[in-house]
């Protein structure tokens, strides 16, 4: 039988050598396994939280210093064959020494590694040591020797397969990271065992095929049995002495279908493959389900089970810079949010990892699809060795790995690094060095069609489809529109007709209790430092500031600005994601710039670093409902994204801000399934008579609102309403009766109480109407509950 043994106590972690960097002494320091030296230096007391005010600034020789780690344990030896040593994370350029004898190098975080030492084990005390070599010394050897390749920043990520945000990005800080930052042990085993187990599950009309392909590594040439079974159905096949491949094919008849969320349900099966008579044995749950690209006519269209998907999505990125941090239960807690937003699909962005299995068996669970891509991003990359070898390697191990979930729907080959060879002026200054064309056209395709051919690769994100077309047009393919925020206010994202959104954003700060904890800065101003450090976008506070256009009011203070720029990031997202909605079937997809971050900081994310909501997710919510109404140019689109068609009177009125009716009309609708129809009223309808009133369309309980000029100009009266505040399961119940307009009405609970929660925000009430807000925790200042700056609106009363 074999056994495994992990290899997780009595770690230690010691400074070996810096690259001339002041550094405190580091020796024999407590490690915890799996982790990473920031962490370890952490809990020691040595370094202070890097996430908290500008304390990354000072942590730079971490990545500049060469890493032993060391431990000892005891073996009472072992009466199988083999004896491997098993190290599914290593992070990153690493040289592993049993008992003084050295057992391999690793240069690949992204690769899992498997080292064959019963020869070196000794009965009683043994010694491990992983000895890391410095990050930036490898990556700037490699640059050095290969030549430079241009990239989004000047730190040297492309020369190292590693996580490439480690290294700073527009949302992320600069910490460097190395480590065990995976599960490390000793496993045991005896004649055979199972190395790789890949199932590809396929439909044939009614019924599903599985062919689970799996490798054996052998210790004995001797016959073998490999049986496979799932949904009562099971198969076997012998190997003869020496073979070590094999594929069981398993039929089952009319299974259950796995569905995105909203399209179905999310059955999963237990594949269970086994070796002989039960020595080693695989587990995984399956789904039945087919996935395809339709490109048809320049689109790009995810087709599940035949069923065309209009794809409501939200780019992720690492949630920690730390991953060894990051649970299954906060993984579960980020896809709640993203659900609770609508959402039906998450793209692994390029700059970050392959996830964890956790990631991916919680969106089988949930129904979120999954666009992978490759870790590639923002640059151009050397395909010299020792690159081609590694990038193959991890790409074989993961898709092969994670063949088997149904939520992974296609594989893409890197992150903007075609646009950027294309329009970002790379091509001068590579002259003519590689830049990773060889992985995104040729490699990458190659393993995923012959290690799994159920699912679309897509060379890259924006891709129009073919090398020689301009990389980033909206009418082929995928689209990233950067314009807005950069440069365009966001009522441009209206100028585009796009078949596909795979990236768009707007920023906004994160809560105000997210602020606080992490920067100490009296006062706390929108320019003051920690809150400065904590912008990492270029020209980050200015475009918050330029983004507020002619929308809203120009920000009196710290409290204005907050309330101001998170209003203003929300309504910018909203108003996308609503155009490109109601473009449907022509644009197919959206995928918002970002849900959430990896520490505390002012960016695009729906959820901040410490997990909570911006009004961002909740305007999301909104423009992410299954049904959705919204004003488009002069019309009113009908978007029904369910199975079902939606029918009703559409209600559109203009009315007066006091409430009074002054132009009506109805239209009968009938929407079909995941259809979107378009609706003109009349003009006596939708042309206003002056700035102070509203349009108002309903369907079926669902609104939208559309106000005839922005905010500053509309000349709203300030506000007047009721407020009422009582005790309910949970927290408090707040009522706000209007007895004007009350436009944007939100409340933030985390300025009285950082646990406190909030479960609406950015209500806009007519006159007469009344919001109810559920707020979490019971221990909170009602007085204050209902008052500025804790209860805002734009047409407030000033304090």
């Amino acid at each position: 039988m074999s056994s495994y043994h992990p290899l997780h106590d009595g770690w230690t972690v010691t400074a070996v050598s810096s690259t001339g960097q002041h550094r405190p002494v580091v020796a024999g320091v407590p490690a915890a396994v799996p982790g990473c030296v920031h962490t370890d230096l952490l809990a020691a007391g040595i370094i202070d939280d890097p996430y908290l005010d500008d304390n990354e600034d000072r942590l730079t020789w971490v990545g500049r210093t060469d890493w032993a780690y060391e431990t000892t344990f005891t073996w009472t030896g072992t009466a199988d064959e083999r004896a491997d040593l098993v190290c599914e994370g290593l992070d990153t350029v690493a040289t592993i020494v049993l008992n003084g004898i050295q057992v391999g190098t690793t240069a690949n975080m992204h690769r899992s590694y498997r080292f064959s030492v019963r020869h070196l084990l000794r009965e009683g005390e043994n010694t491990l040591k992983v000895l890391f070599e410095a990050p930036y010394g490898y990556a700037e050897e490699q640059r050095a020797a290969l030549g430079n390749r241009p990239g989004a920043y000047t730190e040297p990520y492309q020369f190292i397969r590693k996580m490439a945000c480690n290294f700073g990005w527009d949302w992320g800080p600069t910490l460097v990271t190395a480590g065990i930052w995976r599960p490390i042990g000793i496993h045991t085993w005896s004649t055979a065992r199972l190395a790789e187990v890949r199932p590809l599950v396929t439909l044939d009309g009614p019924d599903g095929r599985v062919d689970v392909h799996v490798t054996v590594d052998r210790a004995a040439q001797v016959p073998l049995t490999v049986t496979a079974g799932v949904a009562g159905v099971t198969e076997s096949v012998r190997l003869a002495p020496g073979e070590r491949t094999a594929v069981v094919t398993l039929a089952v008849p009319e299974p259950e279908l796995w569905w995105p969320r909203g399209y179905g349900g999310q059955p999963l099966y237990p594949l269970t493959v086994q070796l002989g008579d039960g020595d080693d044995v695989w587990t995984k749950e399956i789904g039945f389900r087919s996935v395809a690209l339709d490109r048809s006519d320049d689109a790009f269209t995810l087709v599940v089970n035949g069923t065309p998907v209009f794809v409501k999505g939200f780019n992720w990125i690492p949630d920690d810079c730390f991953p060894s941090r990051i649970t299954r239960e906060r993984l579960a807690e980020r896809f709640g949010q993203a659900i609770g937003a609508g959402a039906n699909t998450l793209r692994v962005w390029g700059g970050g990892m392959y996830e964890s299995e956790d990631f991916y068996a919680l969106a089988d669970d949930l129904g979120l699809l999954v666009w992978q891509d490759f870790p590639f991003a923002c640059a151009a990359y050397p395909e010299e060795e020792p690159f081609t070898q590694e990038v193959e390697a991890e790409a074989r191990q993961h898709v092969a790995r994670l063949a088997g979930h149904p939520s992974l729907a296609i594989w893409c080959g890197n992150n903007e690094n075609i646009e950027g060879h294309a329009d970002w002026g790379w091509q001068d200054s590579l002259d003519g060095r590689s830049w990773g064309a060889g992985f995104y056209y040729d490699l990458l395709p190659k393993i995923v069609a012959e290690l799994d051919p159920t699912r679309p690769y897509w060379p890259g994100s924006p891709y129009s489809g073919a090398p020689d077309l301009p990389p980033n047009d909206p009418a082929k393919g995928t689209v990233h529109i950067w314009t807005v925020w950069n440069s365009h206010d966001y009522t441009h994202y209206a100028a585009y007709t796009p078949r596909f959104v795979a990236e768009f954003g707007f920023q906004g700060p994160p809560a105000y209790a997210t602020l606080r904890r992490a920067v100490r800065d009296d006062p706390l101003t929108p320019v003051s430092p920690g809150v400065k450090h904590h912008q990492k976008a270029i020209d980050g506070n200015e475009k918050l500031l330029g983004g507020l256009g002619a929308h809203l009011p120009r920000p009196e203070g710290f409290d204005d600005w907050h309330y101001y720029t998170q209003l203003n990031q929300a309504r910018a997202m909203a108003f996308g994601v609503e155009r490109f909605r109601a473009l449907a079937p022509y644009c197919m997809g959206t995928i918002v710039w970002q849900l959430n971050d990896c520490w505390p900081v002012t960016s695009w994310a729906a959820v901040d670093g410490d997990a909570r909501r911006k009004p961002l997710w909740y305007a999301m919510r909104r423009a992410y409902a299954d049904r959705l109404l919204t004003f488009q140019d002069s019309s009113v689109a009908v978007v029904n994204d369910t199975g079902e068609e939606w029918t009703g009177e559409l209600e559109v009125v203009r009315r007066s801000l006091g409430g009074e009716i002054l132009a009506k009309e109805r239209h009968r609708v009938a929407v079909p399934p995941r259809g979107v129809t378009t609706w003109e009223p009349p003009a006596v309808v939708t042309r206003p008579g002056g700035p102070g009133e509203v349009l108002v369309a309903t369907l079926d309980g669902v609104r939208a609102l559309r106000f005839f000029e922005e905010d500053p100009a509309v000349g709203y009266p300030v506000a007047e309403y009721d407020t009422a505040v009582e005790e309910a399961e949970g927290g408090l119940r707040v009522s706000v009766t209007a007895r004007t307009v009350v436009r944007e009405l939100a409340i933030f609970p985390d300025r009285l109480d950082p646990l406190a929660t909030v479960d609406d925000q950015l209500v806009t009430l007519l006159p007469g109407e009344t919001a109810v807000f559920q707020i979490s925790g019971s221990d909170l200042d009602r007085d204050a509950l209902t008052r500025h700056p804790v209860l805002r609106c734009v047409n407030e009363a000033r304090p």
